[in-house]
């Protein structure tokens, strides 16, 4: 009993540690950031897709003062350098933030 009490224990404090929700913010990846002129490779879109295909960035959201990689490396491609509306989960302890679903917002 004692041990099945631990282990829902610690089941209740890893979950409180995910937060599920709606996210906003711009994609972008983990190189750049959020400033790509550096690079020159052209609009921040172009940019970012070259640094996660050539130089092993990760595409993330931007929320402007924080930066979450995503899970999925391939959807994201499509909204480089656009605002956007994530629904997932964020995993607070590594900042990964798993998209269930991206939406371009205008």
């Amino acid at each position: 009993m004692r041990t099945f009490m631990t282990m829902l224990l610690a089941a209740g404090i890893a979950s409180a540690a995910n937060r599920t929700g709606t996210f906003t913010g711009t994609i972008t990846e983990t190189m750049c950031k959020k400033d790509h002129l550096s690079m020159k490779l052209g609009p921040d879109p172009k940019c970012i897709v070259e640094c996660v295909n050539k130089y092993n960035g990760k595409y993330a959201l931007s929320d402007g003062a924080n930066l979450y990689v995503l899970s999925d490396q391939n959807k994201p491609a499509q909204f480089a350098g656009k605002r956007v509306k994530i629904t997932g989960t964020l995993f607070e302890k590594t900042k990964i933030l798993k998209a269930d679903s991206i939406e371009a917002l205008k």
